[in-house]
């Protein structure tokens, strides 16, 4: 079964896709990373979001080619329950970029506590968003997967959609420490795929969730919207990382602001929600 999943994954990515994922192997004889990455497990665990992201969501991709190689921040808008936009960012790494690369996406601190879901995040590569985790991937030259908006990006409602919620400061820190180029990213359409009528706080305490927005159909299950991913030029920052949270916030502004500007330039591009 595996290598069957491994054959469809290939088979809409490409058939020379393990020669253009060389380097990004993991590193010790157990097959997996220090964090539980598998190559393996994920290009066999992947098919179904690759087909999400060709036939369902039927993504455009733009500007994938300005991502430097070596290390880099991608910074983007965050929206959805689900992690579809986090999930189409890292297909479309894998399957646009050249060369293909593996990212890592930060996820909130709660989610290691949920059952099987916790497991199969650190299969295919993603991490705890804990300073410290970040700080080893960078220093291993990976791309990092970031939404500064955090729970607030995913807990807007249908009418503040594409608005931008505030940005945490620590991707700055971490930059700046690293030397760290930053790559801001819009995405369009992940705001309408589960449109959230309101946020259920009760239930959301009740199940152990930060938040749980409802859509009119109640689940979120995401609908077939069309998904546009715009990759900007990479920002480049200097400064200490111990500086006042003034000075970082200077800096977030302008990635913040290049973020928004790509949103506005893609909403005005598209010609309808679902194609």
């Amino acid at each position: 079964m595996k290598q069957g999943l491994r054959k469809w994954t290939q088979s809409m990515a490409g058939d020379d896709l393990d020669q253009r994922l060389q380097g990004s192997r993991p590193e010790n004889e157990y097959g997996v990373d220090p964090f539980g990455f598998s190559l393996d497990y994920a290009l066999s665990a992947i098919g179904p979001f690759v087909w999400l992201y060709k036939h369902y969501f039927r993504v455009d991709t733009f500007g994938i080619e300005k991502v430097p190689a070596g290390r880099v921040l991608l910074i983007s808008n965050h929206s959805g329950q689900l992690p579809v936009d986090g999930a189409m960012i890292g297909v479309a790494m894998l399957t646009e970029a050249k060369p293909a690369r593996v990212i890592r996406s930060m996820v909130e601190k709660w989610v290691p506590s949920l059952p099987f879901i916790s497991t199969f995040f650190a299969r295919v590569g993603q991490i705890v968003g804990t300073p410290e985790n970040c700080r080893r991937l960078l220093e291993k030259d990976e791309a990092i997967l970031v939404f500064p908006e955090g729970i607030k990006g995913i807990s807007k409602l249908y009418p503040q959609r594409y608005q931008l919620q505030e940005f945490g400061l620590g991707f700055m820190r971490l930059a700046l420490e690293t030397n760290t180029p930053i790559i801001p990213i819009a995405v369009i359409g992940g705001e309408e795929q589960a449109p959230a009528v309101v946020n259920v706080k009760p239930l959301a305490k009740l199940l152990g969730f930060p938040v749980m927005p409802l859509t009119p159909y109640g689940a979120p299950f995401p609908l077939p919207v069309k998904y546009r991913l715009y990759f900007g030029d990479p920002l480049y920052f200097t400064g200490r990382a111990d500086d006042d949270d003034s000075e970082l916030e200077k800096k977030v502004k302008v990635v913040r602001a290049a973020i928004q500007t790509m949103i506005e330039q893609g909403l005005k591009e598209r010609k309808a929600v679902f194609w």
